[in-house]
């Protein structure tokens, strides 16, 4: 069985080129951009092995760190949430239902 997961893949690159095909990368995949580093959104544990190895392609280990969280809609439910929530502009309806 290959469900999907809620994922989170939040990213921390300076330099500029790089963090652009990381974002290309997420939404490519179907991730929804919440913040200037943070996507979110459902991917199957192949999408997941996917994006990791682009991501692992495209960054530089020594300077560059990717994030890849996939979680339960269960324990997305228990995020704690503090100041704004995302661009509404930028995300699915799917993705601001999960927030409400």
């Amino acid at each position: 069985m290959n469900q999907d997961n809620l994922v989170w893949v939040i990213y921390d690159i300076t330099n500029n080129k790089t963090r652009g095909r990381i974002a290309r990368a997420c939404k490519n995949k179907g991730l929804y951009r919440v913040q200037k580093s943070a996507f979110l959104g459902k991917l199957n544990r192949t999408q997941i092995a996917e994006l990791k190895a682009l991501c692992g392609d495209i960054i530089d280990p020594a300077i560059d760190s990717v994030y890849i969280f996939p979680m339960c809609e269960e324990d997305f439910k228990k995020v704690q949430l503090l100041g704004q929530a995302f661009d509404r502009e930028l995300v699915s309806d799917e993705v601001k239902a999960l927030f409400l």
